[in-house]
């Protein structure tokens, strides 16, 4: 590693320190919603903005654009839209991922020192057509091919963290006890890909600790990222949050919510009728007659995690 990266390493956790001095300003938790461009705002992202801001004391927003081919045209625009229509009210400006690359580097520089990671010319084919079956989280753990050095005649296609045989788990606020073994269920996984796009695994564990994030609230089919997540941390040397995994919303069909799914989004007509869903799919009502923002102060006044459903996945007519 030259010296100029050698450097960027380096200051690597002053900053992340920066930000931990900053938040301690605030004795409460710190949260976050981090809504990805790729669509309009739908019901079940809107149940994740609810639950994740009235959950903390401070509550910041990031909108993670940093997998470029996914984003839509004016998407961010409407997101932001529709949350300040529901009178969300967020305490700094929103942080773009797109804007984060140099430091995303950095600690892939820093885990590339410490030999913790290494290039892999596989292709998806290729570790299709592997003998390691698909887990039942749904993953396809990664057969090692690379693990000793990309094969002769092939060149590096990306960058993989190294992981060891041992179990990685965490208490959740809402699941329970959670834990992977991931040489097992996951494999060693993906840093960098080979579009040159930073993963989404690597951005959220350098974000969440750069912006003092204390407790991450989201939804249920993140659960089985987060032992990657609490792996890079401890690698990285950044603070675990505390993690709550709600459950996620499905249609009629049982599939979720999604943008891909084609998931209608927000309606701005009716605001007040959305954020009263979302809340009593969290197993929260609020009185009647409350506005956007009422609703939302009633519950950070209320929230009681326990009454959240245990389930990975609820009807969204619940």
């Amino acid at each position: 590693m030259d010296s100029a990266a050698a450097e960027r390493v380096a200051a690597i956790p002053l900053t992340i320190r920066m930000s931990d001095n900053e938040s301690k300003g605030n004795p409460g938790a710190v949260g976050r919603f981090a809504p990805s461009p790729t669509g309009p705002l739908h019901f079940g992202s809107l149940i994740a903005a609810v639950a994740s801001s009235v959950s903390c004391d401070k509550w910041l927003l990031r909108i993670e654009d940093i997998d470029t081919p996914r984003n839509a045209a004016g998407a961010t625009d409407s997101i932001l839209k529709t949350l300040e229509r529901c009178e969300f009210a967020w305490q700094r400006p929103p942080m773009r991922q797109s804007q984060r690359l140099e430091a995303y580097r950095d600690a892939l520089e820093r885990l590339k020192g410490e030999g913790l990671v290494y290039p892999c010319g596989c292709t998806r084919a290729e570790i299709a057509d592997s003998a390691v079956s698909q887990t039942n989280s749904g993953e396809r753990p990664y057969p090692g091919l690379c693990r000793d050095g990309v094969k002769p005649g092939r060149s590096p296609r990306s960058w993989r963290m190294r992981v060891d045989p041992v179990e990685v788990g965490f208490d959740d606020q809402i699941q329970g006890r959670y834990a992977q073994h991931l040489a097992r269920e996951v494999g060693d996984f993906v840093l960098l890909r080979a579009d040159g796009i930073f993963a989404y695994q690597l951005a959220v564990v350098v974000d969440d600790a750069f912006q003092g994030v204390t407790h991450v609230m989201r939804g249920a089919d993140l659960l089985a990222s987060t032992p990657r997540q609490i792996w890079l941390q401890r690698a990285l040397g950044l603070p675990e949050p505390v993690y709550a995994h709600h459950p996620v919303a499905v249609g009629e069909d049982g599939a979720k919510l999604s943008k891909q799914h084609l998931a209608e989004p927000v309606d701005l007509m009716e605001p007040a009728l959305a954020v009263r869903r979302a809340l009593r799919f969290l197993n929260h009502e609020p009185p009647e007659g409350l506005t956007c923002g009422g609703m939302l102060q009633w519950a950070k006044s209320h929230w009681d995690v326990g009454r959240v459903t245990k389930a990975r996945t609820l009807s969204a007519g619940a």
